[in-house]
């Protein structure tokens, strides 16, 4: 008697796959997706292929993945278009299945083909997909998803250098104050990263869109948000104050409105707030360039500003010398130009 029935089935070999998914993922059309049951149906089809594509990439938590097997999937998934499949269905597939995706993204960013990540390599000749996956913040069904995605993406100096230089970067002004907190909190952690990653590229990107890069940041600081001023003047502070953009930053200090965004919000009602702007403002401070027009306003105002910078503390953990002594010199500058007589 023969028991073969009984026999697990044969694992799919990575080609396989590749094949399965990529037939369950296009059956994800609008035909099928007005089918209830035929919808279903493929979802569990893609569900079931995407945890098998987990395991081979990840191991089962008891047998190391294989790396031959990896490299030919991966290699399969760049050659099948799959990878594009898996960006635009998105919206439609269930909770599991995006969060096996989003597992295995940045391991297959990580697989090198012959001479470079085939995946990367796919994405640089599909760089549209970037632009979808960042529009998708207005979709708070897979923001999340799609903001862990790009954030693996953004890595990648090529990838994260096209989306700053792409029109979809000027949304992240709007996804960061989305009235749904968790969305616009990962959007923030997305555009920290494209301003924070790649010093280079960064540099080259504000040099090239400073104007309309600082006016829509200048809102951001005005917010009536807390949160979104408060994760905006920490972030300014990070870019702005790194040595890449030191030609930047002598052109931020050197501009009236923007000096006086930084005493606005030493005024602010949050002690971190006013710290924060403290670090910036002293910069305007300190410059031995200032341009008359910076000097006339803080002479203008130097009882005003020495009231609330005496009143000024550190909060706790933080270096007190340092900033007594930082506070000290900028008071002594704000004095020093209140007695100038041209000035008056």
């Amino acid at each position: 008697m023969s028991f073969s029935f009984f026999k697990p089935s044969r694992p799919k070999t990575p080609q396989e796959l590749v094949k399965a998914i990529k037939d369950c993922l296009t059956a994800l059309d609008a035909k099928t997706v007005a089918e209830v049951q035929a919808l279903k149906k493929a979802l569990e089809e893609v569900e079931k292929n995407f945890a098998t594509m987990r395991v081979i990439l990840c191991g089962d938590g008891e047998v190391e993945p294989n790396m031959d097997q990896v490299s030919q999937l991966t290699l399969e998934i760049c050659k099948e278009d799959v990878l594009a499949l898996f960006i635009h269905k998105l919206p439609i597939l269930g909770w599991e299945a995006r969060k096996d995706l989003v597992h295995c993204w940045s391991i297959l960013l990580k697989q090198k083909g012959d001479s470079t990540y085939c995946c990367v390599q796919y994405l640089e000749n599909h760089l549209e997909l970037l632009d979808f996956l960042v529009v998708s913040y207005d979709n708070k069904e897979i923001a999340l998803n799609c903001g862990n995605i790009l954030r693996e993406c953004i890595k990648l100096p090529t990838l994260a250098k096209y989306i700053l230089e792409s029109p979809s970067f000027m949304l992240f002004f709007k996804y960061v104050e989305l009235p749904n907190f968790d969305v616009a909190c990962d959007a923030f952690l997305t555009f920290k990263d494209l301003l924070t990653k790649h010093e280079a590229a960064v540099s080259e990107f504000l040099t090239a869109h400073y104007d309309e890069f600082f006016e829509q940041y200048e809102k951001l600081l005005t917010s009536s948000n807390y949160v979104t001023r408060r994760q905006s003047l920490k972030l300014l502070s990070e870019f702005l104050l790194e040595s890449p953009n030191s030609h930047i930053m002598k052109r931020y200090i050197v501009e009236v409105r923007f000096m006086k965004v930084m005493m606005t919000l030493l005024k602010d009602s949050s002690k971190n707030i006013q710290i924060s702007a403290f670090h910036i403002f002293k910069v305007f401070v300190a410059n031995p360039n200032k341009p008359r027009e910076i000097k006339v306003i803080l002479a203008k105002n130097h009882e005003r500003l020495l009231g609330l910078l005496h009143s000024l503390s550190p909060g706790k953990g933080a270096d007190d010398d340092q900033f007594e002594e930082e506070k000290e010199l900028i008071i002594k500058e704000i004095e020093r130009l209140s007695r100038l007589p041209n000035l008056a």
